[in-house]
């Protein structure tokens, strides 16, 4: 890695930052309760969840990691505190930074609820050498969130930018000049890379390739034939030579659906009925949020043998709460006999812009149109299922999850109401 002041000075030909929030949702905790900061804590979906989603950094020097039960973090850390998540306030604070960061550089890809790529490479005339704007890309996330510390990594492509992200945590900054990427990644473990699954990995391990070094003894066209254009970007990355863009925007929904974990061995059958209905509404909801309606769902609930699912059709496609509902109706009938069960899933699998309208059914349409409307509105503005059927009175008080694909707008914008 170059680090002389001559080359901090100079243009690169292509900059992209990774900007990669430090232990993000800890963080936000810490910063709302100062009696919290230097303390060890892990945040537990709700007062009830048993499992840490994401510890501080205090908590990780004893051991304690995503996904350990909070029981045995209290065994390695018995001054170890348990948050519950607030996923709203965590969602509030990343669109304040991305909104923020999207000031720097209007070619801004927000990866994650705490990652972002920025393409800088059309700002270096205006704010600087590569060095300079992230520096002032850390300082930008540090205000934007009252306090914040994230860590940067700043090369010409995006795998090795967050690679080198990683390199330097909490509140670090790496760069990896574009000529010594594939240098500096020659000794790293191809599944270091972000992309890299293990499917991939044993793929390459079954042929020599452990190190991204050693890619280049594998013909690119190996790759492209087993995974197709993914697989020959994966060639490229490993050297340094990614050629993915920073996406600007996301592309139209191939499915939009909501899933919650049930109390384990669940087999009242109004319990799981009340768990169908709440994810039915959240769909609709999500549905009709961003103009969607659906012809197929997918409707299944996850038993200790498996899953039990099926797809279902809806004629005229919907974006109803009950209509939905009527085909969880038909899969009960169909598919569940009796087993214990512990999770519940509903997938629009076909969301689309067209008409929901019925011709036949014009008028009824219409007031359901309406009544859904008004219901959205107060919902919007008192909170999630402030007027909801009577029985999610009884639902799941475990609090919404961000997914890994959320962002600050659009449709995959599933928690945060701006």
């Amino acid at each position: 890695m170059k680090n002389t002041a001559t080359e901090s000075q100079s243009f690169w030909p292509r900059v992209i930052i990774l900007v990669d929030m430090n232990a993000f949702f800890c963080s936000v905790e810490q910063q709302d309760h100062p009696e919290w900061q230097g303390r060890p804590i892990g945040v537990t979906n709700g007062e009830q969840g048993t499992c840490i989603i994401t510890s501080s950094y205090e908590a990780r020097a004893m051991g304690i990691r995503t996904g350990m039960r909070v029981r045995e973090a209290r065994m390695l850390c018995p001054d170890f505190i348990q948050v519950p998540a607030r996923p709203e306030r965590y969602a509030e604070v990343s669109a304040n930074i991305m909104d923020a960061l999207g000031m720097v550089t209007p070619d801004i890809e927000v990866f994650s609820v705490d990652e972002a790529f920025l393409d800088v490479t059309r700002c270096q005339r205006l704010l600087g050498a590569p060095k300079k704007i992230a520096e002032r890309v850390k300082q930008t996330v540090f205000d934007a969130s009252g306090g914040l510390l994230c860590s940067v990594g700043v090369s010409g492509d995006k795998t090795t930018a967050k690679y080198a992200a990683k390199l330097h945590k909490p509140d670090g900054l790496a760069l990896i000049h574009p000529e010594e990427a594939g240098q500096v990644l020659a000794p790293v473990p191809v599944t270091e890379l972000c992309g890299i699954a293990r499917g991939v990995g044993r793929f390459l391990a079954e042929r020599g390739v452990h190190t991204c070094g050693q890619m280049k003894r594998l013909p690119v066209g190996e790759l492209g034939r087993r995974f197709g254009n993914p697989g020959r970007r994966i060639w490229l990355m490993a050297q340094g030579l990614d050629p993915e863009s920073v996406t600007l925007s996301v592309p139209p929904p191939k499915s939009i659906g909501h899933g919650k974990v049930m109390p384990p061995k669940t087999v009242d059958p109004e319990t799981i009925r009340t768990y169908l209905l709440h994810m039915a509404e959240k769909v609709a909801a999500r549905l009709r949020r961003h103009q969607f309606c659906a012809g197929h769902f997918f409707i299944g609930l996850r038993s200790y043998e498996g899953w039990l699912a099926g797809k279902y059709h809806a004629h005229p496609p919907t974006n109803h709460g009950a209509d939905i509902m009527r085909l969880c109706a038909l899969f009960i009938q169909e598919h569940w006999r009796g087993q214990a069960v512990y999770q519940v899933q509903i997938t629009a699998l076909d969301p689309h812009a067209e008409s929901c309208h019925s011709p036949l059914f014009s008028v009824d349409q219409s007031r359901q149109n309406s009544l859904n409307a008004a219901r959205d509105e107060i919902n919007h503005c008192y909170g999630e299922f402030a007027l909801a059927p009577a029985r999610l009175l009884r639902r799941s008080q475990m609090p919404n999850v961000i997914a890994p694909a959320w962002k600050p707008f659009g449709h995959r914008e599933t928690i945060l109401n701006r």
